[in-house]
């Protein structure tokens, strides 16, 4: 089986609680015992997580170097010059000890239409922000955040809205479904 969750903010992308933390878990969606998360989206990130009960799924979907396309959209404070979005693209920007692999980074104009998050983003009047699309083949630890504020652009809002050929779309937030066979075979394209 898999299954597409759109994972709402505010949700841990486990089932067991941490100690102390004021985040949900997936146990909260009535989710299919035997399902597990491929991969992770932090507290704090929303969209598409997949879940299945079939080993190998992880490696086969996470391993960068099987170079599994997934696309995330940012929104960011202020408003990236050409040069940032080329610097995030061309990859080699240090994370820590790591560095990113090259990938795709571009304005999205317009703006995607969402929903508003709950609890609702900062706002500052003076400070514009912007929305970007990022294609990665990895997936470091808040690879993306990390990322845009290496250019200058804390992230402010993080959805993930792809997994290889298959789009979240219109899936409501805290929703999930099993994926048809040509859904299945659009993760893995």
């Amino acid at each position: 089986m898999l299954l597409a969750l759109h994972k709402p903010y505010g949700v841990l992308s486990q089932f067991t609680p941490e100690p102390g933390s004021r985040w949900r878990t997936l146990a909260d969606f009535g989710l299919p015992p035997a399902a597990y998360a491929l991969g992770r989206l932090d507290a704090d990130s929303e969209g598409l997580l997949l879940l299945s009960d079939e080993p190998g799924l992880n490696s086969r979907l996470l391993e960068p170097r099987q170079a599994h396309r997934r696309e995330y959209w940012a929104q960011v404070e202020g408003v990236p010059r050409a040069e940032s979005l080329a610097r995030l693209a061309r990859g080699g920007l240090a994370l820590g000890r790591e560095q990113t692999l090259p990938c795709r980074a571009w304005r999205l104009d317009p703006a995607p239409a969402l929903p508003p998050r709950d609890p609702p983003i900062r706002f500052r009047k003076n400070v514009p922000d912007c929305w970007l699309a990022l294609e990665l083949v990895e997936g470091k630890n808040r690879q993306v955040r990390r990322m845009t504020a290496a250019v200058g652009h804390p992230t402010l809002r993080l959805l993930r809205v792809r997994i290889g050929q298959f789009a979240l779309g219109d899936l409501p937030a805290g929703q999930w479904r099993e994926l048809t066979a040509a859904e299945r075979a659009a993760v893995f394209a």
